[in-house]
C-alpha cells in the first residue's frame, strides 16, 4: 500500500506516524513534507496548494490512497482533482470544504438548520459594518469570511478595537480577498472544546475531545497563534455535554450538509463553546486541527488507515473506532517572536529516545542537519494514565530538545487540571 499525504506541518507528521502503524503501508510520500517528516516519509518539494503539481505527481507515482490534510488544498478542490484521476482520498471535496472556506456560508447554514451558534450579522461593505458597530454589543467578534491561516478572527474588547479590525480586513485587505466579506458576531462566554470527528455523510464518530491554547503567552495572554499546545480529553466535555452535542450539533450538521448537496466525508472539526445556554458552535474546520491532531491521534487505539478508507467508501458504521484510556499533552516549541517576527536557521538537536514523540512543523534539512524554518517549530506529545503525568512527561521531553531562541508556554494543561480538581 502506497499512501500520498498532502501537507507539511505538525498535523501531517502526526497523521503520517499513525498511518505507519499499519503493516500494509509500505511507502508514504509527503508533499511537501518538511525536514522532520523526512524521517518518516519520502518528501517532495510540491506545495500543498499546487494542485496541478500534486496531480502530476500522483499520475507518475500511482498512490493507492491519498490524505489531503490542510484547509487550503481542500477548499481549492485537491480531493476532487485526485478523485478524478482515480486516486481514492480522505478529505472533503470542494463543495463540502466550504464549511470552513466561508464563514458566511457556515453561519447561514447554522441559522437555516437551527444549529446553536452565536448571533451574527454578515457584511460585504465597510460602511454598513462600521455603522452596525456603533451600537453593537461589546466585546464582539470579527471574522474574515475566508481562510486566513487561522488568524482571521479578532475578539474586540473595545469599540475602537472592533473598528480597527474591520478596517484592517475590509480596507487594508490584511487577509486579501478573505476579508471582502466579514462576520460580526456575539461574544460567547464559557470553556472552549475542540471535537474532531470522522464522518462519511451517513455516520458521525466523534474523536476524543481536546483543549487548545491559542494565545502566545502564559495565562492566555498575548496574540492569537495557530496553537501553542493541547491536552486531551477536555474535562469540560462531559458525557451530558457530548450527548447534547451529538443530537443538537453533530448529526444536524451532517444532515444539513447532505440537504445542501454538499455531503461531507473526512474529518469535520467542531470548535465549541460550552455556554450557560448549552454548547454552541464557534467554528467548523474541514480537517484535523493543528495541534489538536497531535494529542487526539496518539490516543487512537484503532487503525487510522482502516477508518479513513471506511470514510471514503461510506461504510464508517462497519468499523469500530476505539480509544486508549489516559490523557495526552502536546506542548509546542516555537521560535521566539512568533507569531510576529522571528529568526530561523538554527540547528535543532533532538535526543534519539525523544524522536518518536516529536511532531515537526517548521523545520527543514540543511546539510544533513535539522534547522528551524518556521514560527511553530515542533510539538512534543506524551500519553500517560493521568493528565498530570502527561503534562510532566511532555515538558520533560521538551526540555531535552535544544535550539537557539526556543520559546514555549509553561502552563499548557493547567486550566484543565483546575477543572478536574
Amino acid at each position: 500500500m502506497k499512501v500520498l499525504v498532502v501537507g507539511g506541518g505538525g498535523r501531517e507528521h502526526a497523521i503520517i506516524k499513525k498511518l505507519k502503524e499499519n503493516k500494509s503501508v509500505e511507502k508514504i510520500w509527503a508533499l511537501p513534507g518538511n525536514g522532520g517528516i523526512a524521517l518518516d516519509a519520502e518528501c517532495h518539494p510540491v506545495k500543498a496548494t499546487d494542485i496541478d503539481g500534486i496531480v502530476a505527481f500522483a499520475k507518475e507515482n500511482k498512490p493507492d490512497y491519498a490524505v489531503v490534510a490542510p484547509d487550503d488544498p481542500l477548499v481549492m478542490g485537491c480531493v476532487d482533482a485526485l478523485t478524478n484521476i482515480g486516486v481514492p482520498c480522505f478529505g472533503p471535496d470542494a463543495k463540502a470544504a466550504i464549511i470552513e472556506g466561508s464563514k458566511v456560508f457556515s453561519k447561514d447554514l447554522m441559522k437555516k438548520y437551527d444549529i446553536p451558534t452565536a448571533r451574527y450579522q454578515t457584511f460585504d461593505n465597510i460602511k454598513d459594518a462600521l455603522y452596525y458597530l456603533e451600537s453593537a454589543p461589546i466585546p464582539t467578534v470579527i471574522k474574515a469570511d475566508g481562510l486566513a491561516l487561522g488568524k482571521g478572527v479578532v475578539i474586540a474588547e473595545t469599540r475602537e478595537d472592533a473598528v480597527a479590525a474591520v478596517k484592517s480586513m475590509m480596507e487594508d485587505h490584511k487577509f486579501g480577498a478573505s476579508g471582502d466579506n466579514i462576520v460580526i458576531e456575539e461574544f460567547l462566554e464559557g470553556p472552549e472544546v475542540s471535537v474532531l470527528s470522522f464522518t462519511d455523510g451517513k455516520t458521525v464518530v466523534p474523536m476524543v475531545s481536546s483543549m487548545d491554547h491559542k494565545r502566545a503567552g502564559d495565562g492566555d495572554t498575548g496574540l492569537n497563534t495557530g496553537g501553542m499546545g493541547t491536552i486531551a480529553p477536555n474535562p469540560y466535555y462531559t458525557d451530558e455535554v457530548a450527548a447534547r452535542c451529538m443530537e443538537e450539533i453533530f448529526l444536524p450538521t451532517m444532515r444539513a450538509m447532505n440537504a445542501e448537496g454538499r455531503t461531507f466525508k473526512g474529518c469535520l472539526y467542531f470548535g465549541l463553546m460550552i455556554t450557560a445556554d448549552g454548547p454552541k458552535v464557534i467554528e467548523y474546520n474541514c480537517r484535523f486541527g493543528d495541534p489538536e491532531a497531535q494529542v487526539v491521534l496518539p490516543l487512537l487505539d484503532s487503525d487510522l488507515l482502516t477508518i479513513m478508507q471506511a470514510v471514503t467508501e461510506e461504510r464508517l458504521s462497519e468499523v469500530e473506532v476505539k480509544w486508549k484510556d489516559g490523557s495526552a499533552c502536546c506542548v509546542i516549541a516555537a521560535s521566539d517572536g512568533y507569531p510576529v517576527s522571528y529568526e530561523k536557521g538554527y540547528e535543532i538537536e533532538i535526543p534519539e529516545e525523544v524522536i518518536p514523540y516529536v511532531y515537526v512543523a517548521g523545520a527543514s534539512e540543511e546539510e544533513g542537519k535539522l534547522v528551524t524554518s518556521g514560527g511553530r517549530v515542533l510539538g512534543v506529545t506524551a500519553v500517560r494514565p493521568t493528565l498530570d503525568e502527561a503534562i510532566e512527561a511532555s515538558y520533560d521531553m521538551l526540555d531535552r530538545i535544544e535550539f537557539a531562541n526556543k520559546y514555549y508556554r509553561a502552563d499548557i494543561g493547567q486550566r484543565a487540571l483546575k477543572a478536574l480538581k
